[in-house]
């Protein structure tokens, strides 16, 4: 709270500045749903789950995790994706009411980094990620969700200092609220990232230096898939290679 009062002026100077000079990527081409017989995933969030940084959603997290699950379960996978950039968790939530929902047995979520930048409240992000949890149990018959944790984003190329460190600091805060909301939960379980994406982001990030590239979303996908896999006590044929 010091710090942001104290650097309240600059940050906001250079939350602007960098809003207006981004580079803004398209979302990733492709259909948003495929058929398989395996498993069935519903895929909700923001810019990230629909694949901005990535020409196709075969090279973003929705494709490659229908690929990495393929693999390890040894037929095709079915999955929805339900998700826009800009979108913060009451936003996701809203999408998805308005959705036709196809059945799923896994909600994946990719939420938080719009939260944080638009500095919502960690209990009202996480009282709406509650609600479109619910909404997908209800309306889907969800029976497992890997909620996919906030980037480091003390670490994005894009932010300058010391406004990427104070983001960095307040996802860090989201986790640590989000992993004590799910705690006690075992249907629902928070997902860091992995950890050649935490130390080195910028190695993995797309050209805007702020969502993951191809080879970004790969390395998450292979992630999510393993967490999917051991939660659902699934057998696995293969791992990642």
């Amino acid at each position: 709270m010091i710090a942001k009062l104290l650097l309240g002026p600059l940050l906001l100077w250079q939350g602007r500045r960098v809003r207006a000079t981004a580079l803004r990527l398209p979302e990733a081409a492709g259909p948003r749903a495929a058929e398989g017989d395996a498993l069935r995933v519903l895929i909700v969030g923001d810019s990230s789950a629909a694949g901005v940084g990535a020409r196709h959603q075969d090279q973003a997290l929705a494709g490659c995790l229908a690929q990495a699950l393929r693999r390890r379960l040894g037929r095709p996978v079915g999955w929805q994706l339900v998700a826009a950039s800009g979108h913060g968790t009451r936003e996701a939530h809203a999408q998805l009411a308005s959705a036709v929902l196809q059945p799923a047995d896994v909600l994946v979520t990719a939420l938080g980094v719009n939260d944080v930048v638009e500095q919502v409240p960690a209990r009202q992000a996480l009282a709406d990620l509650h609600a479109l949890h619910q909404q997908a149990v209800d309306r889907a018959g969800v029976q497992f969700t890997v909620h996919c944790a906030a980037p480091p984003m003390q670490h994005f190329p894009l932010l300058p200092q010391p406004l990427r460190w104070f983001f960095g600091r307040e996802a860090a805060r989201y986790n640590a609220a989000l992993q004590a909301a799910v705690a006690g939960q075992p249907r629902r379980v928070v997902l860091p990232l992995p950890a050649a994406l935490q130390q080195d982001a910028a190695r993995w990030m797309a050209e805007d230096g702020f969502h993951p590239g191809p080879r970004g979303y790969a390395l998450w996908a292979e992630a999510v898939a393993d967490q999917v896999v051991m939660g659902l006590g699934l057998p696995s044929l293969s791992m990642a290679t």
